[in-house]
């Protein structure tokens, strides 16, 4: 009799526990949460040319107003976003260039910005609306001189203005056979040619500074021995 009550008990306890599973609400998982995004760079503008004509890169030699280009000069000519066609050119002894789809181009006795203007025109034909800038590498076309009894006689670049004094000292100074006093600088003017007096040891003094003349391309300047 006992073991039929505990019997019935248990069934009882059965299936009031199942009872309450069915009733118990179902657990729900916390939802997931998605992971961040990260911030888009804003897009960026197209590239424009910069306004006017864009500098060469590289060594520019400072020349004067008035400058012209002249044989043996060294260029640097730069076409805005056309490696191909940009570089360093020599002047030939006839006075022109060679370049990419152009060719040939005169630049002997134009000014940078005239040629620069010449290249940029020329290659209209090739490339659209093209920006062409030129400067001077190097000036070997104008050169002024000076012989006799100094310590480095030659050919020097007149890259920017230089007076007789200047020279002298750049050729290392006159040396102790020199003339000092008797110095001359000639010119070729109209196929004719002028002397200039140049007493070395008044202008060192601070006198007579009108001899300290500006020199010109194809001046030389002569140092007499005593």
């Amino acid at each position: 009799m006992r073991t039929l009550i505990a019997a019935a008990l248990a069934l009882m306890l059965t299936g009031h526990g199942a009872a309450l599973a069915q009733t118990a609400p179902p657990q729900t998982q916390p939802p997931k949460q998605a992971p961040a995004q990260r911030p888009q760079p804003p897009p960026q503008a197209p590239q424009k040319p910069p306004a006017g004509k864009p500098a060469v890169p590289g060594v520019v030699v400072a020349t004067e107003p008035g400058f012209t280009i002249g044989p043996e000069d060294v260029l640097g000519i730069f076409v805005w976003r056309e490696a191909e066609v940009s570089g360093d050119v020599a002047v030939r002894p006839d006075g022109m260039i060679t370049l990419p789809l152009v060719r040939d181009v005169k630049a002997a006795g134009l000014a940078p910005n005239e040629l620069a203007d010449r290249i940029q025109e020329a290659l209209r034909e090739f490339i659209t609306d093209p920006s062409v800038t030129v400067v001077v590498r190097q000036i070997n076309s104008r050169k002024v001189f000076i012989t006799g009894e100094v310590a480095k006689p030659g050919a020097y670049p007149l890259a920017s203005s230089m007076t007789v004094m200047q020279l002298i000292a750049i050729a290392g100074g006159i040396n102790e056979f020199a003339e000092a006093n008797g110095i001359s600088v000639m010119r070729v003017e109209a196929g004719k040619t002028r002397t200039f007096k140049f007493e070395y040891k008044d202008v060192a003094k601070g006198k007579k500074p009108e001899q300290n003349i500006v020199l010109k391309p194809g001046d030389t300047v002569v140092v007499p021995e005593k």
